[in-house]
């Protein structure tokens, strides 16, 4: 069953890398409950270093203030190699949150984000501090993205 508003969010852990805060680039495992205490924007994009998906991060990096000031945790997740992140993320020059690996899309199926010949949909969650799902926007087409205004909106309903 795909993740629904007001149900518990899958858990899951993933590797990935984080280069906010001057982070170095490791790779190391993110799981969704080390967050719980605090909201969580997870942000299901479809690939790495086409135009859309750029602008959509860089977006959230350009707000991650915003973020911030709701007290919510960005998390990117993508199919791709947490290699291909890396290489991303530095044309990018860094994003303010991390890069998740979902290379077998077992988090993208528990969350009912693949379309129909299984490519990741574009795709935004928010989950509040006790893990429950407070807002789900499944994108059809993909071409536009959720705006930080929107989501940050979409914490504080959820507080």
């Amino acid at each position: 069953m795909a993740a629904e508003v007001g149900r518990p969010a899958p858990d899951f852990t993933l590797d990935g890398i984080d280069r906010s805060d001057g982070g170095d680039g490791a790779v190391r495992s993110f799981s969704l409950s080390a967050y719980r205490g605090a909201p969580v924007v997870l942000v299901f994009y479809p690939g790495d270093n086409t135009a859309v998906c750029t602008r959509q991060l860089n977006s959230y990096t350009e707000g991650v203030d915003q973020f911030a000031s709701v007290g919510a945790q960005v998390l990117a997740i993508s199919p791709q190699s947490v290699e291909s992140h890396e290489d991303f993320s530095c044309k990018q020059g860094g994003f303010a949150f991390p890069l998740l690996a979902d290379t077998d899309k077992a988090v993208g199926e528990a969350y009912g984000i693949l379309g129909p010949l299984g490519f990741y949909r574009r795709s935004v969650f928010v989950i509040d501090g006790e893990g429950i799902v407070r807002y789900a926007h499944r994108a059809v087409a993909g071409l536009t993205f959720r705006s930080t205004d929107e989501l940050v909106e979409a914490v504080r309903a959820a507080s």
